[in-house]
């Protein structure tokens, strides 16, 4: 009984110990995975690896340090089996029949937004926060070892010679990883006008968004839309660009057919305006369908993911049937 004691002291001691880094370390298994749930899993094999060595650590670094190294390590790992997560918008240019038939691929492992509650997603750089589901994307495309690097220098702002330490590497080799990080990021981030949208602006323009899609009025919803906005919708590759193209999509592939039928719940997510979207089936019953993520521009909706996986609704602390 007195080891089983010592046992639950420890533990409850370490666990007081790293918990003031959770969203921290799940932030950067997130940014480097783009999935809540690889994320989670993931973050899991951190406390589990931290907890079996944390009486070794001899404190020649910060806890936070030592912390980020284990997941630095553990996200490595897992990158070695898996590939990297885009978004339609990342796999080709945007299609000139959306009335076409759709097709599903599941079988591409797709970028997963994460809630605001877990993570403050931040940037990477200065005045892009209006692109943050966007840089998470981008974050994508660089090498593993790349995108390490450019996180742990740019956005959790670690020194070159502790980033060295975690990646047992060298100064230059850091810095080196960094430079090529940056440039290769530049190719990839969509550049964007940073344009302020005020909260009362905001909340305006979210307020027609929810009321256009509940009340089953297409040529309301396309008006929000900028003259280069995106729609795309995983786990479909296909997206389109631009109100026209918006409007004729939503028109015959929506299966809402009249107001009443979708119902949308304010949530948020990678910093972004965000909707868990429910449809009413045969019986009555709105079920979890998909969750929207919006990017706004110039007073209006410049780009709209909708993530059609259920899985995610429990993450953002959604229910899957919604009592109306």
């Amino acid at each position: 009984m007195a080891l089983v004691a010592r046992q639950t002291t420890i533990d409850q001691d370490f666990a007081q110990l790293i918990d003031p880094y959770r969203r921290e370390l799940y932030a950067h298994c997130y940014r480097m995975l783009g999935s809540v749930h690889d994320a989670e899993d993931q973050l899991q094999e951190v406390y589990l690896r931290a907890w079996k060595g944390h009486e070794r650590f001899e404190g020649r670094s910060s806890l936070r340090t030592w912390l980020h190294r284990i997941a630095t390590t553990v996200c490595l790992t897992a990158l070695e089996k898996r590939e990297r997560r885009p978004l339609p918008t990342g796999l080709g240019g945007p299609t000139g029949q959306p009335e076409a038939k759709l097709s599903a691929t599941p079988e591409v492992p797709w970028l997963e937004p994460t809630p605001d509650r877990s993570v403050d997603p931040g940037t990477i750089v200065a005045d892009r926060e209006s692109v943050r589901l966007a840089l998470v994307a981008a974050l994508q495309y660089l090498p593993a070892q790349q995108r390490a690097v450019l996180i742990l220098r740019e956005v959790l702002r670690f020194s070159a010679a502790e980033v060295a330490e975690m990646l047992d590497t060298t100064v230059p080799a850091v810095n080196s990883l960094l430079q090529r990080a940056r440039a290769r990021l530049d190719k990839c981030l969509p550049q964007q006008e940073n344009v302020r949208v005020s909260s009362v602006e905001q909340g305006e323009l979210l307020d027609r968004y929810v009321a256009a899609f509940e009340d089953y009025d297409i040529g309301a919803l396309t008006d929000l839309f900028t003259a280069e906005a995106t729609f795309q919708m995983p786990p479909f590759a296909t997206w389109v660009q631009g109100p026209e193209y918006i409007e004729r999509l939503v028109r015959v592939q929506c299966p809402a057919r009249r107001p009443g039928d979708l119902v949308l719940v304010p949530t948020a997510a990678n910093g972004q305006p965000a909707y868990g979207m429910y449809l009413r089936d045969s019986e009555g019953t709105h079920r979890a369908f998909g969750i929207h993520v919006l990017t706004l521009e110039q007073e209006r909706i410049g780009h709209c993911s909708v993530f059609f996986d259920p899985t995610l609704f429990p993450f953002f602390d959604l229910a899957l049937t919604l009592d109306r």
